[in-house]
């Protein structure tokens, strides 16, 4: 699975992103008087990358995260 990981530094908080992701996982959150788009909802993003298409500035990248093994039946 992967999953959108965001240069925050860089990220300049114009909500593309966010208004690209059809799950609606990310948003848009203010630290420090700076915005930023997070990831809130792992488990819900789908890893259709729209997010990383969308971003006018390349920060986001979409970054392969191991499987939680399987518990046997």
């Amino acid at each position: 699975m992967k999953l959108p990981h965001i240069h925050t530094p860089r990220c300049t908080g114009c909500g593309w992103c966010v208004a690209a992701c059809p799950p609606g996982v990310l948003s848009l959150q203010v630290v420090v008087w700076r915005k930023h788009a997070v990831l809130h909802d792992e488990q819900g993003c789908t890893g259709c990358s729209q997010c990383e298409r969308r971003c006018p500035f390349g920060v986001i990248t979409m970054v392969k995260t191991p499987q939680p093994a399987k518990p046997e039946a």
